[in-house]
């Protein structure tokens, strides 16, 4: 990005206490597993500028966000925003910002993982009631600068998120159907030496070994894995399980997104792992609360005239989805300028394919 970046003077104590923390002997040891020089981990830990590419990667192998330590009078990448609609209906939702509802699940999601052992929980939902979104919020918003956040929105879940390490496993990337893509996937993401072959022994010794920072795997649309990926077979779910209860002393959890409970999905696929019974706390995904839904329809730049927004409430019924689809159709009609209702039937027209809800 052609700029440097340096700690700020207040945080060099405690990244250089990271050092050890994280299994480093020495500066030169960190300085060869990210094969940058040794001068520049020096001048890290020194609080000197260093390239930002090399500051984001030394910050992340430590166990911070880079934003949370960084000098505050340097100048910062300007962030981009992932969405940029008000209202967003075809893909999940990632960036913070746009993300509605759910509190009641979020506080007891957030209580099972702020505190060790980290805990295992089960996202259970219809189809495209907002499982994956959800999965991307708890990922995201506890590192997410105030600034791109609402204003008063919620994002203290956690007390020392820079800690935390959170992996979002999609099981319809093809690359994280193979055993060895997807063990090589975990370790790169948790900044670990990948063995060559990557296989289960192997991922098994580094994580049980290096894993000392909580790390929560985000399992999304795992009824694929276990349907179409045979090398994912019980001894591979088992050692998952092993990993979880008895090798990390308490810094692995897992939170997955499936349209049944666990147990049940594991039995219709032709499973008995052990693994699908640790999930302890299951949340069955309902419509949003009118006071949710009302600050989602809040959110359009263009305010909605009172009746409008009683008609959305009562066709949506609260959920997500339908509330989205109307509110970018009331929202289009604005922007251009129409008068009349057309944009109504334009979106019970959008809604016919989610009668499931």
């Amino acid at each position: 990005m052609g700029r440097s970046l340096k700690v700020s003077p207040g945080c060099i104590e405690q990244v250089k206490s990271a050092l050890v923390r994280n299994g480093f002997p020495s500066q030169q040891a960190l300085a060869a597993e990210l094969e940058i020089s040794l001068s520049t981990v020096k001048s890290f830990l020194a609080g000197k500028p260093v390239d930002y590419r090399n500051f984001e990667e030394i910050s992340g192998r430590l166990g911070y966000e880079w934003r949370n330590i960084v000098h505050i009078d340097e100048p910062i990448p300007k962030p981009i925003f992932e969405e940029s609609s008000a209202f967003i209906t075809g893909t999940p939702i990632t960036h913070p910002r746009y993300f509605f509802g759910r509190q009641k699940e979020l506080k007891r999601l957030f209580d099972l993982l702020k505190r060790r052992p980290l805990q295992n929980a089960a996202i259970i939902g219809k189809r495209r009631s907002g499982k994956t979104s959800l999965l991307q919020y708890l990922k995201n918003i506890t590192t997410t600068p105030t600034e791109q956040l609402r204003p008063g929105q919620k994002s203290d879940w956690l007390p020392h998120p820079e800690n935390y390490r959170w992996i979002f496993v999609d099981f319809q990337d093809s690359r994280r159907q193979s055993r060895e893509g997807l063990l090589r996937y975990i370790l790169e993401s948790l900044k670990m030496s990948v063995p060559n072959p990557c296989d289960l022994d192997r991922f098994m010794d580094a994580v049980s070994s290096n894993l000392d920072l909580p790390t929560v795997i985000l399992f999304d649309e795992i009824g694929v894995g276990l349907q179409r990926c045979p090398e994912l077979d019980d001894g591979f779910w088992e050692s998952l399980r092993s990993l979880a209860t008895n090798q990390t002393n308490g810094n692995l959890g897992f939170v997955l997104a499936t349209p049944e409970s666990p147990i049940e999905l594991a039995t219709s696929t032709g499973h008995s792992s052990p693994f699908f019974n640790i999930f302890g706390y299951t949340t069955t995904l309902a419509a949003m609360t009118e006071t949710e839904a009302r600050e989602l329809i809040g959110s359009s730049p263009i305010p909605f005239p009172d009746e409008d927004i009683e008609w959305i409430l009562t066709q949506s019924k609260c959920w997500p989805l339908l509330l989205q689809i109307l509110c970018r159709e009331r929202l289009f009609s604005l922007e251009d300028g129409e008068t009349g209702d057309d944009w109504r039937e334009a979106g019970l027209e959008q809604l016919k394919p989610f009668t499931h809800f």
